[in-house]
């Protein structure tokens, strides 16, 4: 997987949480590529919601 590619459970995680996934939407690229290479060391689905709760401070 090339680092720019979308982490599975991020998509999961995103598809479950509008809000997080509109925030994710309107960032710029790089932004956008920030977050993914954050999620790529992220373990499971409760630390994936964590992370994207405190990244883009999505409920």
């Amino acid at each position: 997987m090339e680092s720019s590619e979308l982490p599975l459970g991020m998509g999961m995680a995103l598809a479950q949480n509008i809000s997080a996934m509109e925030r994710f939407a309107s960032m710029s690229e790089a932004e956008k590529q920030a977050v993914i290479d954050g999620a790529h060391g992220v373990q499971s689905k409760a630390e994936m919601q964590a992370y994207l709760q405190r990244t883009l401070g999505a409920q």
